[in-house]
């Protein structure tokens, strides 16, 4: 689905995007192939929403151009666009049935009441809302009200759906099941999802791709296991799950950091090194070429299956470790990582 060869369905080719003198986008290219699950990602006003409402064609770019199945769309008008959305606000009219609302956009378009009427059931089949056909949208749970929004978008058949952020509304455990009850949808429609969120770890759970923005330029476009275990910068490395950045340089095959030496096929110079916190373990028998350390135990948070532990080295590098809960950490350890684990970044960019 997501291999090297095949086309891109949606191309978005060096669109920028300004509010008066605020630049929001900044010469952004991205492809999305058909059947694509991808999440566009980053912090608040990281351009996410704005680029979703330019594909939609709520907003207008200054430059650049949006491509749909070989068409040129950010010229045309919304209605003209074979993408439909789903909002953080599900936006149901509370006068209408659940099926009248699915209809709503087929009757519309002029669809046939029996066609549209037949068209809607398929799609509350698909979200599993059959039993619900008739219910207004008050009496729902906002789960169901979810499943709504996204029958009526699907029933028009769009090439590509977005999605603004619709599980922000949800409680943590219902976010956990939507999570589920997406990504199961998007593989059986085969439609190209996109995704906007703030949550990396909602995105890590979706994705085939994760496009992570930082003011308004693409920092990384990944697969999660990519863009987790390879990131391309100290920034990537730090929103996306939790790292250890560290500062050293890298001189005639070794990397350096503090006392630590390792061999490193890296470019000479200076650079930040990225180790997650899951690397870092107690030290057992001795391993070829480990990094072996001491550090006190400063500070420890129980999070069920594993234990979350600031360590502080003698030198004052200050780390955070993921062990196992039942690990003792009440004193001081000699701890290890394996250079392998070490992602060498560029150094760190100072605002």
């Amino acid at each position: 689905m997501t291999g090297t060869t095949q086309p891109a369905l949606l191309s978005i080719r060096s669109v920028r995007k300004s509010f008066g003198e605020h630049e929001v986008l900044r010469d952004i290219s991205l492809e999305i192939k058909a059947g694509e699950f991808i999440t566009i990602l980053g912090e608040s006003g990281s351009g996410k929403t704005t680029l979703l409402r330019l594909i939609a064609g709520f907003e207008q770019s200054d430059m650049g151009e949006i491509w749909l199945a070989g068409e040129r769309i950010d010229t045309v008008p919304p209605y003209r666009r074979r993408v439909n959305t789903v909002f953080q606000q599900y936006a149901l009219f509370p006068h209408l049935s659940v099926l009248e609302n699915i209809m709503y956009g087929l009757r519309a378009d002029g669809v046939a009441a029996g066609d549209a009427r037949e068209r809607a059931g398929q799609a509350l089949a698909l979200v599993k809302m059959e039993g619900r056909a008739q219910a207004s949208p008050s009496r729902l749970s906002g789960g169901q009200q979810q499943r709504v929004a996204l029958a009526r978008a699907l029933v028009k058949r769009p090439l590509v759906l977005l999605l603004d952020e619709p599980l922000s509304a949800l409680d943590a455990n219902l976010r956990q099941q939507m999570r589920l009850e997406l990504k199961s949808l998007q593989r059986e429609t085969g439609i190209s999802f996109v995704f906007v969120t703030h949550d990396q770890e909602e995105a890590m759970a979706l994705s085939d791709r994760i496009a992570l923005l930082r003011a308004g330029t693409p920092e990384q476009v990944a697969t999660p296991e990519e863009i987790y275990n390879r990131p391309a910068t100290a920034y990537t490395a730090r929103f996306i799950g939790q790292t250890n950045l560290l500062s050293g340089s890298v001189s005639t095959g070794q990397a350096r950091v503090g006392p630590w030496q390792w061999p490193c096929s890296a470019t000479d110079g200076p650079a930040s090194f990225s180790l997650r916190p899951e690397h870092l373990r107690i030290a057992g028998s001795a391993r070829d070429g480990a990094i072996r350390f001491a550090a006190r135990v400063s500070d420890q948070a129980f999070q069920g299956a594993v234990r979350i532990v600031a360590l502080e080295t003698p030198d004052g590098q200050q780390l955070t470790a993921r062990l196992a809960a039942s690990v003792d950490c009440n004193r001081t350890h000699e701890f290890e990582f394996d250079p392998r684990d070490v992602v060498v970044l560029p150094p760190e960019e100072t605002d």
